[in-house]
């Protein structure tokens, strides 16, 4: 079955990097679109970067600072976070389309996804 499995969050500095990875199982990656997304206690899940077979984009509040690639040997996709600060403290979780998806598309809202994974937390702290 479709499974999705992020790893790569813990406690950074302010100013610092991480790279978050999602692995992916039960299906071949490279032709389906990943979205991250990121919630934060009291907040409204937010989309954050995506990524498709043909295209990336990513969310005007990350812009300049992160950005989405995927290695479709390893049936990865990561996101590679750079000058973080405390605001980017959340859960993050990356999540794919299966149903209906249309080849080379980017997806936006969180409701075109129909597969999760459990979630990895970052923590931006001094």
């Amino acid at each position: 079955q479709v499974q999705l499995v992020e790893s790569g969050g813990g406690l950074v500095q302010p100013g610092g990097s991480l790279r978050l990875s999602c692995a992916a199982s039960g299906f071949t990656l490279d032709y389906y679109a990943i979205g991250w997304f990121r919630q934060a206690p009291g907040k409204e899940r937010e989309g954050v970067s995506y990524i498709s077979s043909s295209d990336t984009a990513v969310a005007t509040s990350v812009k300049g600072r992160f950005t989405t690639s995927r290695d479709n040997a390893g049936n990865s996709v990561y996101l590679h976070m750079t000058s973080l600060n405390p605001e980017d403290t959340a859960i993050y979780y990356c999540a794919t389309r299966t149903s209906g998806h249309i080849s080379g598309m980017l997806y936006y809202a969180a409701s075109e996804y129909d597969y999760w994974g459990q979630g990895t937390q970052v923590t931006v702290s001094s």
